[in-house]
């Protein structure tokens, strides 16, 4: 059988060893594997061209094209954030064509919430679909685990602590914002592993009056003069549907949550701050021990439900267990932070209230 595979949206560490372990377990389960590159964007400048594979947008993976590539960060196919059915027309058509000139007999798709709606999309018109989830924010619905996400809390770890020498030498408040949109589980993990003194996440609004006391007290009672606030990007002040001082509607908008904090702690307090947004840093370079394992263990695993022709799955981890999910759930909501289970609203702190019983894979 030939197998095709795209992987799309953001890159993420962990894609590599994914892509390694399909081209190898297919090799072994005597299958071929056609690489589709820059995600849906290529796929839909393939089916737009005479030849794929002489004008880039598809390549022959086997064994020596995916050696050391489990070393490497991002993906070797490339990626885009693109919609097959809406950006620049529905090319549905034009891509059912495509799947059937490459004579695949099935498709893996590797992404986050949008690549992966897209795969449900064309699953619904028959093509034979495995979907493995992937996305640092961790927010695709269906899986307790998507590639990436361990990576993304690692570095984010590495780079709070690194902070703090420089938010004690000023003695400031660092703020720190990371990468999730819609979903703060990012930042919590993040902001409890560093043990920082507070953490803002998407799933619970910012009161300002309630948080910057609690920030004052916890650099007063630092012998080394600082504090440090996490925030997820997607966190958002509970008074920002009025006039915000000195800020104008368009500065609102582009200015991150990290940076509007920071100006009303300031104004507030008259306390200088730190603002560091890690961005891209979060997902950049190789992946970590954990994402390696799990990109490994996705990738066999979607090659063995090819193999066994149990197509429109999700590969999943479920309570720390490898699984599979019916790829339509996906679409049926995102990810979040459990706030009853594992977060203190009033503290804006992390609260592991119980372990037992907990899968080590999440928390």
């Amino acid at each position: 059988m030939r197998i095709g595979v795209l992987t799309g949206g953001g890159d993420v560490p962990g894609l590599n060893p994914c892509l390694r372990s399909i081209v190898l377990a297919a090799d072994d389960a005597g299958h071929e594997v056609v690489g589709l590159k820059r995600g849906w964007q290529g796929v839909v400048a393939a089916a737009h061209s005479d030849d794929p594979f002489a004008q880039g947008h598809a390549v022959r993976l086997g064994r020596a094209e995916v050696r050391g590539i489990d070393r490497q960060g991002g993906t070797i196919l490339h990626t885009s954030r693109f919609d097959p059915t809406e950006d620049a027309g529905d090319h549905t058509a034009a891509i059912l064509a495509l799947f059937d000139r490459l004579g695949l007999g099935a498709l893996v798709v590797v992404g986050g919430d949008g690549s992966l709606r897209s795969a449900v999309h064309f699953h619904r018109l028959g093509v034979p679909v495995v979907a493995v989830p992937k996305t640092m924010d961790n927010d695709v619905f269906g899986t307790d685990y998507a590639l990436g996400f361990s990576t993304a809390v690692s570095r984010s770890v590495e780079a709070i602590n690194a902070l703090r020498t420089t938010a004690a030498s000023h003695e400031r408040v660092a703020i720190v914002e990371l990468f999730g949109r819609r979903s703060g589980e990012t930042a919590l993990l993040a902001g409890f592993l560093a043990q920082v003194d507070r953490t803002a996440i998407a799933e619970v609004p910012v009161e300002p009056d309630r948080l910057f006391p609690l920030l004052l007290a916890d650099r007063a009672g630092n012998p080394e003069g600082y504090a440090v606030l996490v925030v997820s990007e997607g966190a958002h002040l509970a008074e920002e549907a009025a006039p915000d001082m000195d800020l104008s509607a368009s500065e609102r908008l582009s200015l991150g949550v990290g940076r509007r904090l920071a100006r009303r702690f300031r104004a507030a307090t008259g306390v200088d701050t730190i603002v560091q947004e890690l961005a891209y840093l979060m997902r950049a370079g190789a992946p970590d021990a954990l994402d390696r394992m799990v990109g490994f263990a996705f990738g066999a695993l979607a090659v063995q439900l090819v193999s066994e022709r149990r197509f429109g799955r999700l590969v999943a981890l479920l309570d720390g267990n490898y699984a599979t999910s019916e790829i339509g759930v996906v679409m049926e909501g995102a990810r979040r932070v459990d706030v009853d289970r594992l977060y203190d609203p009033l503290c804006y702190r992390p609260r592991l209230s119980r372990v037992e019983g907990l899968p080590m894979f999440v928390y």
